[in-house]
């Protein structure tokens, strides 16, 4: 079977140029990222097991951010890693969809986990009464769950819609493999596919967005009833989630938002660089934004540094 007949055995990424010596350079500087990644997340998520008084809803959360972002980053950077040092860019077929379908579940596991800490923030803020008998270890267990299932159901179905495609060529515009480059190398009907994409789409994205909009309005409601202290209380909490939250969405509007481009349309630096964005900046800052923010955390990254 040659490269261009139909469901071929591997794939070629184009936008990769060869950079001679260059190459060795940008390997280095992306090694640092991921290991400043693996280092960050795992500080938060040693953090958050080890100290008992951090075994509370927000912190179990936090620390499932940064488990997240581990797995995302390890479906990305090993691979990327190394097509920089190699003269050819061939992925088989099979890590190419499961390439695909870690980093989308990646975005859906975020985007979810962001989502549940609203409604925590919430009921922190809203009902401080009743918070202890709604937040439960059972409440948090099941919000993961669905958190974490829903997503990897949900794409899972449109990965076999992906893998059932009959493709007319093997060439990914892309630095790494995607449902839409997929997409577009398809030669037959794709209304089913299109059909399935959106409804995910307004599934994993829109209604999460909303639900998010919809707790903060609550809480905005309830903190200008009360008094500035409890105001600023309530920022100190929310203030970390909010930019993480704002700065994950920013990071897949951006990257969608390449799909309505072709490659020559744009600078290849910069279709690089925004393609990296989402699977770089929230991994790192995430556990920026709560390890320094949020006292609790940093009071126990602090005492355990001074202690080694």
């Amino acid at each position: 079977m040659n490269n261009n007949s139909l469901n071929p055995y591997y794939f070629e990424f184009t936008v990769f140029s060869d950079y001679g010596s260059l190459r060795y350079l940008f390997f280095c500087l992306c090694l640092l990222i991921y290991m400043t990644i693996i280092s960050a997340n795992l500080v938060i998520v040693l953090t958050v097991c080890v100290e008992k008084s951090l075994h509370q809803p927000m912190y179990i959360f936090i620390c499932c951010l940064s488990l997240n972002s581990l797995y995302g980053s390890a479906g990305f950077f090993p691979r990327f890693l190394m097509d920089i040092l190699s003269d050819t860019h061939f992925i088989s077929r099979p890590s190419c969809f499961i390439q695909i379908y870690v980093i989308y579940t990646y975005k859906g596991h975020e985007l979810n986990i962001l989502t549940v800490m609203s409604y925590d923030r919430l009921v922190a803020i809203c009902q401080p009464l009743h918070y202890h008998s709604k937040m439960t270890l059972r409440t948090v267990l099941c919000l993961l769950v669905f958190a974490v299932l829903y997503p990897v159901c949900m794409f899972a179905y449109f990965l076999y819609l992906s893998i059932s495609l009959s493709l007319c060529g093997n060439r990914l515009n892309h630095i790494y493999c995607t449902g839409w480059s997929i997409h577009l190398l398809a030669c037959v009907d794709k209304v089913v596919n299109n059909i399935t994409g959106q409804l995910i789409a307004v599934t994993s994205i829109f209604i999460p967005l909303f639900f998010v909009l919809y707790t903060y309005l609550r809480i905005l409601l309830v903190c200008r009833r009360c008094s500035s202290e409890f105001r600023g209380k309530a920022l100190q909490t929310c203030l970390p989630h909010i930019v993480t939250f704002v700065n994950f969405c920013m990071s897949v509007f951006i990257e969608i938002s390449l799909t309505l481009y072709k490659l020559n349309e744009v600078n290849i630096f910069v279709f690089v660089a925004l393609s990296l964005e989402f699977l770089i900046v929230p991994p790192i800052s995430n556990p920026l934004i709560y390890g320094l923010n949020l006292p609790q955390i940093r009071a126990v990254i602090i005492r355990s540094v001074k202690i080694h």
